[in-house]
């Protein structure tokens, strides 16, 4: 059978007479630019991510583009970021006029290594910025304290973790600000790009909304140089009818997740590490093998899709050629970037899909 590594079809099927009826209505409202939709899911967000604010914008990169801004993170500045993440993590760092510090991550978890991170720290360093990858949360204490000693922002890239628990607590306030991406493969997923910020920082919250709307918060009355980077209506819509279902989605990830690592335990995998202190909502469930490339192929043979979260780490992209890093400056980023795998995984991945994928995974594995 044919097992994809996520189908974004199914997820609009099963709740596509809400979808619609919902987007619908918006269409019919006339309101296309901000309005009551984009307030109440912003409120519904923040609520829900257990913070005071949420800001939405156009997009992930921009969500980071704009809390870096509303910080006043720019030319000159250093910002310690991973080096095993997603480029738009870096990108965001490089437009704000800043330098990204890339930071090795802890190998059993992939996340930004707490105990890396003081030697990074240098005079011109302003900020702190982990990633919450594949779903789980990263040691956000240890990092939080190391801030405080400093005198460092903490902006966290949240975008795989809607839902996600450190120590009890729904990510969203642990930092100074949290981004998020609401494109359409993440856990919440909208129909297109859409973003947004929490913070429980007043101040911080009200400077991203002048930001997102070209500095202004009266029309024609434009108090800073800004951006046009607001959150869709319509993505706002579609945006609070899919919070309604998330716990649940989460729990589904959940479940497909304690089923591959029970079943797939002693296989010639490395399995994903949960820390006791963290509640993952499996954004991705990523193994490692020594011949990943081979086993990627024999999956596809065998009809089970994958991916690759991450073939080049930022550090060795043509984009950042020109900070000088050679290869084997960072070792644990480059070798995750030649042996993680992604396995099927998503809230419509029913028992039978599970099921295939593990048995191809074990032949596959050993072969």
């Amino acid at each position: 059978m044919s097992v994809p590594f996520l189908d974004l079809g199914a997820a609009y099927r099963e709740i596509q007479a809400e979808l619609e009826s919902s987007v619908l209505d918006s269409l019919r409202s006339g309101r296309y630019i901000g309005g009551q939709d984009v307030e109440a899911f912003e409120q519904e967000f923040a609520a829900f991510s257990e913070t005071q604010y949420c800001v939405g914008v156009a997009n992930g990169l921009d969500a980071l583009r704009l809390a870096l801004d509303a910080m006043g993170i720019g030319a000159g500045d250093e910002v310690i970021v991973p080096s095993n993440t997603y480029i738009a993590t870096w990108l965001a760092v490089s437009q704000s006029g800043a330098i990204p510090v890339p930071v090795e991550p802890v190998e059993s978890t992939y996340n930004l290594d707490p105990g890396r991170i003081d030697a990074a720290i240098t005079s011109r360093t302003k900020a702190i910025l982990p990633v919450h990858l594949y779903g789980q949360p990263a040691d956000i204490d240890p990092i939080l304290a190391l801030a405080r000693k400093h005198g460092l922002r903490v902006l966290e890239d949240a975008a795989q973790a809607h839902g996600a628990r450190y120590n009890g607590k729904r990510l969203g306030g642990h930092g100074d600000v949290v981004a998020w991406s609401f494109y359409p493969g993440k856990n919440l997923g909208a129909l297109g790009d859409a973003g947004a910020i929490t913070t429980n920082d007043p101040e911080l919250a009200e400077r991203i909304r002048v930001l997102r709307n070209y500095g202004s918060r009266i029309k024609y009355v434009n108090e800073v140089k800004g951006y046009n980077s607001r959150l869709d209506p319509v993505q706002a819509v579609v945006l609070r009818v899919k919070l309604r279902h998330l716990d649940e989605w989460n729990a589904r990830r959940t479940a497909i997740a304690a089923r591959y690592t029970a079943e797939l335990a002693g296989v010639g995998l490395v399995l994903p590490e949960v820390p006791k202190w963290v509640e993952p909502v499996w954004h991705l469930y990523v193994v490692q093998h020594a011949d990943r490339d081979g086993l990627q192929k024999a999956l596809q043979e065998a009809g089970i899709g994958t991916l690759i979260h991450y073939p080049i780490p930022p550090h060795l992209q043509k984009a950042y050629r020109d900070a000088g890093y050679a290869v084997g400056r960072f070792p644990i980023a480059e070798r995750m970037a030649n042996r993680l795998l992604s396995l099927p995984m998503g809230p419509q991945l029913d028992d039978v899909g599970v099921t295939a994928a593990i048995v191809a995974l074990k032949e596959a594995a050993h072969g």
